[in-house]
């Protein structure tokens, strides 16, 4: 018999653990093991419990795929919140880690595959090993898919749909109208009089406003990772769009650097169509460190783990703005801390597979948190300030701004209810000592925020908790909710590239691109991480919903009842305003909006 040693995580928060059988078993490529109960002496799978196991084969079974794991009712059912699972194979040996993170509601199976080399479909996988062509990373397309990533693997390479991914993608903050052209850009009208319509100009379309631009300076210099000896590239682009009037946003050129010259050329649509696939796959790849280092953790988790500390340290529990935040800030700082030790930490996911991990991550976060400001964070002003207000199917822009004027009537009115006037704000010593928290505490070391640090009336307070909520809530939605679904057709947004940027357009090849693309293990990593990050919570409490009950008060509960039949409306507009198009929005659709940052 061939004895394995398996270990079982239970998860940390309150009612993790449970008292029903659980059941093992292995899967490898030669065959399964015995299923097998997980029954030690005493208690097992309490809350935080890591048990240890003895599971047995009656033959070896070769490269484990999953494990297979059964949870079935004892007397009650009792959920099970289960971390991972680790098995160390016959003998000792490196113990291979299955990541679950995920409750077990009643009688359930669930099949988890190994966290660092992600077996998928019996597929063996070769660290380093690149795959032979772009319809190979099909293989990997087979259970972690969703309707909107079968789309993105048909269309990823047409130039409208990268358009689209710029207006309504995980990162739909960046694109700004283009009044003038960058000096370090040097696009001349000839390059791309045939991407326009006819009878008009470049000039004349910046001078119409139909120009845009999207810049990944903040890029340039980032420090590299090295993935397993091996050094990865980043790049950082320059991508001017054109809002034609009959095919929508379309890039029209990309500079892969911020000097130009003649090893940075601009790539071009009419170039040979590999050099301008590889230039469009150079930007997304720019597109996925941005939006989950910036957009995603920096802009949503971190901003408003601020709030969460603040809160905790200087606002007692029956303080109406703690009652009004805490339902928000709910499980954050604990998902905070897990991706602090799982996935930016120096030995972290980030570091196995995505270019700017370890050191990079930290510079880049850095020099955006140096330039952010209180104004971005507010939608309305930031549109404007982009020039980003009559984009036509900006469906990130008009939703997001219809939940924004939900939220802050909800936080208007409830202000409302506990204080009468400005003096009321200004004279509460506890918010006063918050707000100052906030800004020389949360906000240190941050010259442009302009976040005053003290509180002179009732408009003010409204539009700080209603910026903490809208970013715990609709704008960590917009960046979180969408991701696997634009990144596991992973040519379209990759993790990290291999090969550095081409400097010549005729010596593109595909051989290549699939040198520049993620390995094997890399791209099952990476839809690996981005599904279980966007994957709906099996205890997600929706976006108004208040199940802790913090007011009882009448009117706190009338402005309430208010704000859900608002958001209802808004639910109604946009299945209405969905209803037929072939790629659907509804990341800010407010049933899948959680109310607070817990994945």
């Amino acid at each position: 018999m061939e004895e394995y040693k398996v270990t079982v995580a239970t998860g940390t928060s309150e009612y993790s653990g449970t008292n029903n059988y659980i059941y093992v078993t292995l899967v490898g490529e030669n065959g399964q093991s015995e299923r097998t109960i997980l029954d030690n002496p005493g208690l097992d799978f309490c809350r935080g419990a890591v048990d240890e196991y003895k599971v047995c084969s009656p033959a070896p079974l070769g490269p484990l795929l999953l494990v297979r794991l059964e949870k079935q009712r004892y007397w009650v059912e009792d959920n099970w919140f289960c971390r991972y699972v680790t098995v160390e194979p016959p003998g000792g040996g490196i113990a291979l880690t299955f990541p679950c993170y995920r409750w077990l509601i009643g009688d359930v199976k669930v099949e988890i595959r190994e966290g660092t080399e992600l077996s998928l479909k019996k597929l063996a996988i070769r660290f380093g090993k690149s795959w032979d062509d772009l319809e190979d990373f099909k293989r990997c397309f087979w259970k972690l898919k969703s309707p909107i990533a079968e789309y993105c693997m048909e269309h990823w390479k047409e130039d409208w749909f990268f358009g689209y991914q710029c207006l309504n993608g995980s990162n739909p903050r960046m694109i700004q109208r283009c009044k003038e052209l960058p000096g370090n850009f040097p696009v001349s009208g000839d390059m791309v009089q045939g991407s326009l319509a006819p009878r008009t100009t470049l000039d004349k379309e910046l001078k119409a406003g139909n120009i845009y631009l999207i810049d990944y300076a903040i890029m340039d210099g980032v420090p590299t990772n090295v993935i397993r000896g091996k050094p990865q590239y980043i790049a950082a682009p320059l991508c001017l769009l054109y809002e034609h009037p009959d095919q929508g946003l379309i890039p029209i050129a990309i500079q892969l650097g911020q000097t130009p010259g003649l090893d940075t050329p601009i790539f071009l649509p009419n170039d040979p169509p590999l050099a301008w696939l590889l230039a469009k796959i150079w930007v997304r790849h720019s597109e996925f460190q941005v939006f989950q280092l910036l957009s995603h953790l920096l802009r949503t988790h971190l901003l408003v783990e601020v709030f969460c500390v603040a809160t905790l340290r200087q606002l007692p529990a029956v303080h109406p703005v703690y009652k009004l935040l805490a339902p928000h800030l709910r499980y954050t700082l604990e998902i905070n801390c897990r991706g602090r030790t799982q996935l930016v930490s120096a030995d972290g996911i980030f570091k196995r597979v995505v270019s700017t991990g370890g050191e990079g991550l930290l510079v880049l976060s850095q020099r955006e948190y140096k330039v952010l400001t209180y104004r971005s964070l507010q939608p309305c002003w930031d549109f404007q300030q982009r020039g980003a207000t009559t984009l036509k199917d900006y469906f990130y822009r008009e939703h997001s701004l219809m939940l924004w004027d939900a939220i802050h009537s909800f936080v208007s009115g409830m202000i409302s209810v506990y204080y009468q006037c400005d003096s009321d704000v200004v004279e509460d010593p506890e918010l006063q000592t918050w707000i100052k928290d906030i800004a020389e505490e949360g906000f240190v070391d941050v010259p442009t925020f302009g976040l005053s640090n003290e509180l002179k009336n009732k408009a003010e307070l409204v539009t700080l908790l209603s910026v903490a909520i809208f970013t715990s809530t609709a704008q960590h939605a917009a960046t979180n909710n969408g991701q696997f679904d634009w990144c596991a057709w992973v040519p379209n947004t990759p993790c990290t590239m291999r090969h550095p940027t081409p400097t010549d357009k005729d010596a593109v090849t595909m051989e290549m691109i699939m040198d520049s693309l993620p390995d094997v293990s890399q791209t099952c990593l990476e839809m690996a991480i981005t599904w279980h990050l966007g994957r709906p919570q099996p205890d997600a409490v929706p976006l108004g919903q208040y199940p802790e009950q913090y007011f009882t008060e009448p009117q706190a509960q009338e402005v309430i009842d208010r704000f859900r039949k608002e958001l209802k409306d808004i639910e109604e507009h946009i299945l209405s305003q969905n209803q037929g198009l072939e790629l659907p929005y509804l990341f800010l659709l407010p049933s899948r909006i959680e109310n607070s940052i817990t994945i």
